[in-house]
C-alpha cells in the first residue's frame, strides 16, 4: 500500500533532499520541506510542498517541524570534505543533529524514519562489501567516523524510543535537478571539466544517480525493516581518471587531458601543496593529504543484493549516471557558475 500520510524530509534544498521532495511529491505523498534558511525559496519554486524552519543542531525546531509527520526522511547533515575545525563543524553536528532529530521525531510521534546515512559506514575490508560486514575501522576521516558513529546512535536511540528506523547508505550522488551550491560527488565532476585533476589520483567513486537514490529512500520507507540497513549504490565504481577518459569522449571540444600517473609520495606533496594554498586563500583545498592516505586506491565495490532483493532497488549504471550528469552540467552551464 503506497503511504500518503505526510511526511518531512529534512535539508529539502539539498541534492538528495530537494529530489527526494519532487520524487514523493510525484507519488502523490503530502511533503513538509525542511531547511535552515527559509529565505531561499529557488529550490521549491513550482512545487506544492510545505516548507518551516528546522536546524538539526536545534531540536526544538523538528519537534515543531515533526508535528503530525509519518515518516521523517532524515537527509539533512553536514556533507563535506574538508573543514578548519573538521570535529565542530561535521562530527559534532552531524553526531548531535542525529540524537536532536530521532528524539525531536520521538516527541512528535513520528512512527518511521528513513535514517540516511551513507557508504563511509561500511567495512571495506572485503570487497564487494555488503550491510552484514559492520562499520568502517578506519578512523582517519571526521565526516566518515560521524557516519559510523551517528548511525550507531540512531539505531541505539531508535531502540530505546521505541520508534521504527531504516537506515540507507547511498554512495557518490550526482545528476538533476541540482541547484547551487552542488555537492561534493558534483564538485569532482566540476573539477574534471575544469581541468583541475593534474595527476591521477587513484581516487575511486561509486557513482549513483540521486534520483535513484531517491525512489530508495521512498523504497525503504514502504518496505524497509526495521532495524535493518541497505545500501543505495551501484556495485563498481569508477577512478576518477576513468571518469575523466568518458569525459574527453563526450566532450572532445573541451581539450581535456587524461592525469597520468606518479608515485604515491608526490600526490602527497602535491596535496600538501594544494593545502598550504588553500590555507592562504582561506579557501578548502581540492585535495588533502588525508584525501590522499584514505581513499587513494580505495576500492568502493559493493553487494547491492539485499536492496535489490527486499527494496526492489534497481539503478542505473555508473556510466549511465555520469553521462548524464556531465550533460546536465553542460546544458545547464553550471560549470561556468560555481566558484
Amino acid at each position: 500500500m503506497t503511504q500518503k500520510k505526510l511526511a518531512l524530509v529534512s535539508g529539502a534544498n539539498g541534492h538528495l533532499g530537494n529530489n527526494l521532495v519532487r520524487f514523493l511529491l510525484e507519488k502523490g505523498i503530502p511533503v513538509r520541506a525542511s531547511v535552515r534558511n527559509i529565505r531561499n525559496k529557488v529550490p521549491f519554486a513550482g512545487l506544492d510542498c510545505e516548507v518551516v524552519q528546522a536546524d538539526i543542531t536545534d531540536k526544538t525546531s523538528f519537534v515543531k517541524a515533526l508535528q503530525g509527520v509519518d515518516t521523517f526522511y532524515a537527509v539533512g547533515a553536514s556533507f563535506k570534505i574538508w573543514a578548519k575545525d573538521p570535529i565542530k563543524e561535521i562530527y559534532d553536528v552531524n553526531v548531535q543533529g542525529t540524537r536532536n532529530t530521532i528524539e525531536a521525531a520521538a516527541a512528535a510521534g513520528v512512527k518511521r524514519i528513513v535514517y540516511v546515512s551513507s557508504i563511509a559506514a561500511l567495512d571495506y575490508t572485503n570487497l564487494p562489501t555488503k550491510e552484514s560486514y559492520g562499520y568502517n575501522p578506519d578512523r582517519r576521516d571526521m565526516y566518515y567516523n560521524s557516519k559510523n558513529d551517528g548511525e550507531r546512535l540512531a539505531f541505539q536511540l531508535a531502540k530505546d524510543l521505541g520508534i521504527e528506523l531504516v537506515v540507507v547508505m547511498p554512495s557518490a550522488m550526482i545528476g538533476g535537478e541540482a541547484l547551487l551550491p552542488l555537492n561534493v560527488s558534483f564538485g569532482v565532476l566540476k573539477l574534471i571539466l575544469n581541468k583541475e585533476i593534474p595527476v591521477d589520483t587513484k581516487i575511486t567513486l561509486n557513482w549513483i544517480d540521486v534520483k535513484d537514490v531517491a525512489e530508495g529512500c521512498w523504497l525503504a520507507a514502504e518496505k524497509g525493516r526495521n532495524g535493518e540497513r541497505y545500501i543505495l549504490a551501484n556495485e563498481q565504481c569508477m577512478t576518477i581518471t576513468d571518469t575523466t577518459r568518458l569525459a574527453k569522449e563526450l566532450y572532445p571540444e573541451l581539450g581535456l587531458r587524461v592525469p597520468g600517473a606518479v608515485p604515491k609520495f608526490l600526490l602527497f606533496a602535491i596535496a600538501g601543496g594544494m593545502e598550504f594554498a588553500a590555507k592562504l586563500r582561506n579557501q578548502p583545498p581540492k585535495i588533502t593529504r588525508t584525501n590522499i592516505a584514505v581513499f587513494s586506491g580505495l576500492q568502493q565495490n559493493f553487494d547491492i543484493s539485499k536492496a535489490r532483493k527486499e527494496l526492489g532497488f534497481s539503478p542505473k549504471k555508473p556510466e549511465k549516471a555520469v553521462k548524464e550528469a556531465l550533460a546536465y552540467l553542460m546544458e545547464h552551464k553550471v560549470l561556468h557558475c560555481l566558484p
